[in-house]
């Protein structure tokens, strides 16, 4: 078969021969029809995510939409190693698979599968996020904060509070409020505390890094010890940096708690038995998103093409 190849770490996949994929005890073949390119997917390619053995040659992909031996349309996730998704075919286990509704196509099932997940988990399950509350999302200008804006307004989130550079990609989605982070640090700090003063209940941050470091310091200023507010941080991404700086006085003046969001964090299980919520949603058209299909012919100049609001789709 065809396929994408990363031969060395931290270098784009080639397009190239690689061996068809034996299903083994418990696993079942796939033939892809479409495989997102998510950012896990590049972090494991590179060798810097956690869950990467760092082993060569590797076929990248951690999900996709394929169909089974009887024709039925499905969304797998983790094949097993080295035969991700970005392939003509790949072996999963049954119990990675979900069947899909009609009302969404390949292409746009295997682009929200990855990111939509990121954010529904993060609020239902890590955040228990509740009618009513305030959220603010670190990185709205993403795929995944795009959607995460969505998911929030589902859910029933009272006030959404949208964190980026591209302020007028955010300003065009449905929030209350925008924070441009393209200001200096002290305004950036100002706007946070202004919003952290009509209390925020819960932090979705897909950045990390410096812009996080920025909303802890002002939710520390805003020290009320008679009008103490709880607040969920979520880290989910950290596209801004990988570590953060974090007071022991954050600790101490602010309510906070602080929880993950990732394969590891969430459970398999908990992850599958929701999807085909989210898959419904999506075909309902409660979900948008944006995809660029992709010849996988055409992964090595894809590979590192700008996301900008567009989930790139490889097609086999």
């Amino acid at each position: 078969m065809n396929a994408a190849v990363v031969n060395v770490l931290g270098q784009p996949p080639k397009y190239q021969p690689f061996t068809d994929p034996s299903p083994e005890e418990n696993e079942i073949p796939i033939r892809v029809r479409a495989a997102g390119l998510h950012p896990i997917v590049k972090s494991r390619a590179s060798g810097s995510h956690y869950s990467s053995d760092g082993v060569v040659p590797v076929i990248p992909g951690v999900d996709g939409v394929g169909t089974l031996e009887d024709g039925s349309r499905v969304y797998f996730a983790f094949s097993r190693s080295p035969f991700g998704s970005m392939a003509e075919h790949t072996v999963v286990r049954p119990s990675m698979t979900v069947p899909l509704p009609d009302g969404i196509d390949d292409a746009h099932a295997a682009a929200i599968a990855n990111p939509g997940m990121s954010a529904w988990i993060s609020m239902t399950e890590r955040a228990k996020l509740k009618q009513g509350e305030t959220v603010l999302i670190m990185g709205a200008t993403g795929v995944a904060g795009q959607l995460a804006i969505q998911v929030a307004r589902h859910l029933g989130a009272k006030r959404v509070i949208g964190v980026g550079r591209n302020v007028e990609a955010i300003s065009a989605a449905q929030v209350d409020a925008v924070i441009a982070l393209g200001q200096s640090e002290d305004a950036v700090r100002d706007a946070f505390a202004a919003e952290a003063a009509n209390g925020i209940d819960v932090v979705i941050d897909y950045l990390w890094g410096r812009p996080t470091e920025l909303l802890l310091e002002a939710l520390a200023r805003g020290f009320r010890p008679g009008a103490t507010r709880p607040t969920r941080l979520v880290e989910v991404g950290e596209s801004a940096g990988r570590t953060i700086s974090l007071p022991g006085g954050v600790l101490r003046s602010v309510d906070l708690t602080l929880l993950g969001s990732g394969f590891g964090s969430a459970r398999l299980d908990v992850i599958f038995a929701a999807l085909p919520a989210l898959f419904s949603l999506a075909a309902a058209a409660g979900l948008n998103i944006d995809v660029e299909p992709v010849p996988l012919a055409q992964v090595e100049t894809a590979w590192n093409r700008v996301e900008k609001g567009r989930r790139v789709v490889f097609i086999p």
